[in-house]
């Protein structure tokens, strides 16, 4: 019965980690373009913790600037024209 509840939980947690990334997912696009406006003060703290650990953004030079996955995960929802 243990070993169903922690299952249970592990699986409960792994499906609000992937909640939780493609919130930031979809909020990539804004969050870029409020770095590019220098608003990253209108950017959640939590949210930049978690795009620096997933490696969508990075510090550098004290700012932050995207990586190329965060690159690659933008180009992902950007419209394409067929």
């Amino acid at each position: 019965m243990a070993a169903i509840s922690r299952a249970s939980k592990s699986l409960a947690e792994a499906t609000e980690r992937a909640a939780q990334r493609e919130r930031l997912r979809q909020a990539l696009p804004e969050t870029v373009d409020r770095l590019k406006r220098r608003h990253a003060d209108q950017i959640d703290a939590a949210d930049i913790e978690a795009y620096v650990a997933l490696n969508w953004l990075e510090w550098h030079g004290g700012g932050l600037r995207l990586t190329i996955t965060g690159s690659n995960i933008r180009a992902q929802l950007a419209p394409s024209s067929l």
